[in-house]
């Protein structure tokens, strides 16, 4: 298994995964309507290795991968399944797959509008700047992955329509804008997967963020799902040991290099090549950082996510975030009620050492930051959340502790209110608006009418 290639299947190969004809035609037709609106790509490594065939549809890793009916409301459902039956034109397939689209909020948290960095007056495509110390880069050689998971919330990235992308090759606009701001720290490589390109691709922007100017550049992320989704990435493929060398100059050169992994479940840990793979990361001196949203129908149970952690701590991942489900894509699918979040998070920490709880969350990624939900607890004879900053546009409002009504039903930032018989939250003050990046455009962030 070691030496597999790469094989891909997309949306139009759908019916040509075997495993898939000793599922109910009803249940496949489903899945040829969802996989026309939202975007599907597995590879043969996960089918063979990951899933569970016998636990199908339930199996949690299948759930991660192919699309299910419930990820699109019954209206849209049935108005893409009326167009295949009567085999609609490609043309109004499209029309119709865009519509539903812009009903999905794909942009959350205002990362269209409010996170865009500019250079001598012009916006840098393919680069966000929320925080102050962070800013986020999407190669344009890594918009893609090695499979897609259902609940993503990059999920614009991938359905083929430019004005929802990010994406950039101009290595001198990314370092240009470094230089200009020395309290960026942190650098993140985002996409799609950054590790679907090449590597002497990857090594010529870690060779750029090496320049002296640039030291106040410490740390080096890379977001990717490719150490359990690919993880021949590391191991056999052709560029393997040159991806390796990439990390290892920028350890060598002083910068901190964290490999920020998305890993869902711990059956993705439980092969012997993506040990392997994680063994060689390690190598290089990079740290390997584990995150996560709770999703339902994948891993909404504490002893899967106790167990994770564990494993993680044993091969020698920090568990880094528990997240929330973004208010995105196929999220009415996947989401969960905050306390039910909460409930979750706080069963699973109890069951692991101290080693693990480095895990925080679950928290929200919203427009003003990610907010942890610290517990529920009963204030002056009234139920509330305890909630936090981890980070924030304005950087006041980091580790301040706030509080909103308790609500069983709620399941985003939005559907909560102020307690205590507050107007508003801190973050929606007139003086903690603004966005710490003084380049970014501060509209506010639109909701769809669906969701208010």
């Amino acid at each position: 298994m070691g030496t597999q290639s790469l094989k891909i299947f997309a949306e139009s190969k759908i019916d040509s995964i075997p495993q898939l004809q000793t599922l109910p035609e009803e249940q496949r037709f489903a899945m040829r309507v969802v996989s026309r609106v939202l975007p599907f790509r597995v590879n043969q490594y996960v089918i063979d290795e990951l899933i569970d065939w016998s636990r199908v549809p339930e199996d949690p890793i299948f759930q991660l991968t192919f699309p299910q009916k419930g990820m699109l409301s019954d209206a849209n459902f049935d108005h893409m399944a009326s167009l295949l039956r009567r085999e609609a034109s490609k043309a109004e397939i499209k029309a119709a797959a865009r519509e539903i689209h812009t009903q999905l909020n794909p942009h959350p948290a205002g990362q269209k509008k409010n996170n865009v960095p500019m250079l001598a007056g012009t916006p840098l495509p393919g680069m966000q700047h929320k925080y102050r110390e962070t800013l986020l880069f999407f190669p344009v050689q890594g918009q893609s992955c090695h499979s897609y998971c259902t609940f993503c919330f990059r999920w614009p990235q991938f359905v083929g329509n430019k004005s929802l992308r990010f994406a950039s090759s101009d290595t001198d606009q990314l370092t240009g804008y470094l230089a200009q701001h020395p309290e960026i720290t942190d650098l993140l490589f985002t996409g799609g997967d950054p590790m679907v390109m090449k590597a002497h691709s990857f090594a010529g922007y870690i060779d750029a963020l090496l320049r002296p100017e640039l030291e106040h550049l410490r740390n080096i992320r890379i977001g990717s799902k490719s150490l359990t989704f690919w993880p021949q990435r590391f191991v056999t493929d052709p560029d393997a040991d040159d991806m390796l060398r990439a990390f290892e100059r920028a350890v060598q050169a002083g910068k901190h290099v964290a490999f920020m992994a998305h890993v869902n479940h711990w059956r993705e840990l439980d092969t012997d090549i993506c040990r392997q793979a994680i063994a060689r990361i390690r190598n290089t001196g990079a740290v390997i950082r584990s995150q996560a949203p709770l999703l339902r129908h994948i891993n909404d149970d504490a002893k899967i996510w106790s167990k994770m952690w564990r494993e993680q701590v044993k091969l020698g991942i920090v568990p880094y975030y528990m997240f929330v489900q973004r208010d995105t894509g196929a999220r009415r699918y996947f989401e969960l009620p905050l306390t039910r979040c909460y409930d979750i998070y706080r069963d699973a920490i109890q069951q692991v050492s101290g080693l693990s709880r480095t895990a925080r969350g679950p928290s929200m990624s919203a427009d003003p930051g990610k907010i942890e939900i610290q517990g529920v607890t009963e204030i002056a004879g009234e139920k509330v959340f305890v909630l936090r900053f981890i980070q924030a546009r304005n950087p006041k409002l980091v580790q301040q502790p706030f509080f909103a009504k308790y609500d069983e039903h709620a399941t985003w930032l939005k559907h909560l209110r102020p307690a205590f018989g507050q107007d508003h939250f801190p973050f929606e003050l007139p003086d903690e608006t603004e966005a710490t990046n003084d380049s970014a455009t501060n509209d506010a962030d639109q909701i769809p009418a669906e969701w208010n």
